[in-house]
């Protein structure tokens, strides 16, 4: 095949892409910090890597942290409710350090 060919396979299609917009809002106990991310429960289910933004704000003082992440995971039913896991992505140090600071406040 030589380089001036087309290809009319098809394959090289623009492809459609749709995404749901969800917009949560979770009380301080709904949410279980881990190392990278968070874990909470949804009524409707999320799939997997839809990417989300996240604005916490901590309960005590009152500062904000906005975090963009991932959905790795998301098990349940529509009678039970949905647990979602979720991975935060390019974090600065600053976030980092508030993050860690939320999740060690929600252990005392």
């Amino acid at each position: 095949m030589s380089t001036s060919k087309l290809d009319r396979s098809g394959i090289f299609q623009p492809l459609k892409i749709e995404s749901q917009q969800t917009r949560l809002s979770l009380p301080a106990n709904a949410i279980r910090f881990r190392k990278n991310g968070i874990e909470f429960r949804s009524e409707k289910p999320i799939p997997n890597w839809t990417e989300m933004t996240v604005d916490l704000q901590s309960p005590k003082d009152g500062k904000k942290v906005h975090c963009t992440g991932v959905v790795v995971d998301c098990q349940g039913n529509r009678h039970a409710g949905y647990y979602v896991s979720m991975v935060f992505m390019n974090l600065s140090r600053q976030s980092r350090e508030r993050l860690t600071q939320l999740a060690y406040s929600q252990l005392a």
